[in-house]
């Protein structure tokens, strides 16, 4: 599977409507399965929430780096391996934590850090792809007086992630989960199958 990454420089909001299908070739023009990311503030809008879990709920934060992926490769699409992939992207995020010294532990897919929620994430399938939704808090600012959160440039009083490493940071993630799915497509082709 070939999966295209574009990371925008532009700052915009998450509004919920990104998760809409074909949005990086509605936005881009990028064909196939893709990973857009991007740094800016999320507010997704009633109209937009995807998880019934969430309605009634404000899902918002001032700044955050998101992620949205969109795959092609099934069909028709399958909402079981959307959340797979969901999960294996949280698994890695935490993984390249871990790695940093930063201890976290998971609730489905949602990571926290000293108790606090760091992330936010959604999985689902349109009738051609499936799309995930990845997003990280870079600061406590901004997001719901019920939930307590942290940011990236929190953890640590900032001596782990800043401006500086943030977009590095955003590419290990991005690199490590293609290879992770192209190595799985591999594993695939080159495995016999039981008779």
């Amino acid at each position: 599977m070939n999966i295209t990454h574009k990371h925008v420089e532009e700052i915009f909001e998450y509004d919920g409507s990104q998760i809409n299908p074909s949005w990086a070739f509605q936005e881009f023009g990028i064909y196939g399965s893709s990973i857009i990311t991007w740094i800016g503030p999320v507010n997704i809008t009633p109209d937009n929430l995807k998880d019934f879990a969430d309605v009634g709920l404000e899902i918002k934060s001032n700044y955050m780096v998101n992620f949205i992926c969109e795959f092609f490769d099934q069909q028709p699409t399958n909402m079981r391996i959307a959340y797979l992939r969901q999960r294996l992207l949280v698994m890695i995020f935490r993984e390249i934590l871990t790695e940093k010294g930063v201890k976290t532990t998971r609730e489905g897919d949602d990571i926290f850090v000293d108790g606090r929620k760091l992330s936010i994430s959604i999985a689902s399938v349109s009738l051609s792809s499936a799309k995930i939704h990845f997003a990280l808090n870079l600061e406590d600012k901004g997001t719901p007086d019920d939930v307590e959160t942290i940011g990236l440039y929190d953890i640590n009083d900032g001596n782990v992630f800043n401006e500086e490493n943030l977009k590095d940071l955003i590419f290990e993630v991005v690199n490590r989960y293609i290879d992770e799915l192209e190595t799985i497509e591999k594993d695939i082709s080159k495995t016999k199958v039981l008779l």
